[in-house]
């Protein structure tokens, strides 16, 4: 439960500052858009599709089959783009699908950004499809796919993803309460766990497989990143280098000091130093937050944060 308050110390500041969801460098924001605009682009094709005179079997058979990650290992190595394609894909007719996936995004995922830090997200989303992609096509060898619903033959949609994410939070700090003003509210292995059986009873045997596959990658993701071994460090290596090759002037190496920004010495002993409470400081700690988590905060920087919590800085 301390861990618990301090999060939610810093998210009630958070609140009163501004909504952190929409912070440009957001990794759950980013997958928020990237969804929504696969699947307005899937719709607009469809609509295209309708207007060209062709049917939804054609939309099927042209667009969506390229989207979607089969189950069958002989097809798969002919579309190998599905492993990623499928996790930010939905079928247009599956909006309530969409909107369940991104509540579940937004529920653990903001958590998850916060107590562990915003380049974490993305890694465990992308794990998450990767390992659920391949327990699809593993289970697809053992289960006779058409006996049963032929669309199961085929997956799309970012529900490993999410489930990775879901499991992932749920590691992290198994005893972080939702609901708070619900008594002592809830757990989130309880909230994790209903979600998990909801879903799990609405998918063919082969996508409960698949989304099994996404919560066990998160739940392994924490355990290395528990013993020292970050999965993901890889990713955002990079991404940055991407970002570098295509910033024109960036240069590293040019970090001002952070005492000279945060700190005025004019005048004033350097064996005295005094915190020097300011909007700009304050929002540098709440993108150390975002980035790297709160665990990550410095016992001096954890009580700039409840001063200006306090005294409703910003």
């Amino acid at each position: 439960m301390g861990e618990s308050e301090r999060y939610q110390e810093f998210r009630n500041y958070s609140r009163q500052r501004k909504f952190a969801m929409l912070r440009p460098d957001n990794a759950v924001m980013a997958l928020f858009t990237i969804n929504a605009i696969g699947y307005l682009l899937l719709l607009f094709l469809q609509v295209s599709f309708f207007f060209a005179g062709k049917n939804t079997a054609d939309f099927q058979q042209q667009v969506m089959q390229y989207m979607e990650v089969p189950g069958n290992l002989k097809l798969f190595s002919e579309r190998p783009w599905t492993m990623l394609s499928f996790m930010f894909s939905e079928q247009t007719n599956q909006i309530i699908r969409l909107l369940s996936n991104m509540f579940w995004l937004w529920t653990f995922g903001y958590i998850l950004q916060s107590m562990a830090g915003n380049d974490k997200v993305i890694p465990i989303y992308l794990y998450g499809g990767i390992v659920g992609a391949v327990f699809f096509i593993l289970a697809g060898a053992f289960i006779d796919v058409p006996s049963y619903s032929p669309a199961a033959a085929s997956m799309i949609g970012a529900n490993a993803s999410v489930m990775a994410i879901a499991f992932a939070t749920t590691t992290l700090n198994p005893r972080f309460r939702l609901f708070s003003h619900i008594r002592n509210g809830v757990p989130i292995w309880v909230i994790a766990s209903l979600y998990l059986i909801i879903d799990l009873a609405a998918t063919p045997p082969n996508h409960a497989i698949a989304h099994l596959g996404g919560a066990l990658s998160g739940f392994l993701f924490i355990a290395l990143y528990r013993k020292g071994f970050d999965p993901g460090a890889w990713m955002n290596r990079l991404y940055a280098k991407l970002v570098d090759w295509f910033t024109p002037g960036n240069s590293s190496g040019k970090a001002k000091d952070r005492a000279t920004l945060f700190y005025e010495h004019g005048g004033r002993s350097p064996f005295t130093k005094k915190q020097n409470l300011t909007q700009q400081r304050v929002d540098e700690i709440l993108d150390k937050i975002n980035q790297k988590g709160y665990h990550f905060l410095t016992d001096e920087e954890k009580e700039i944060l409840k001063k200006a919590s306090k005294e409703d800085l910003g």
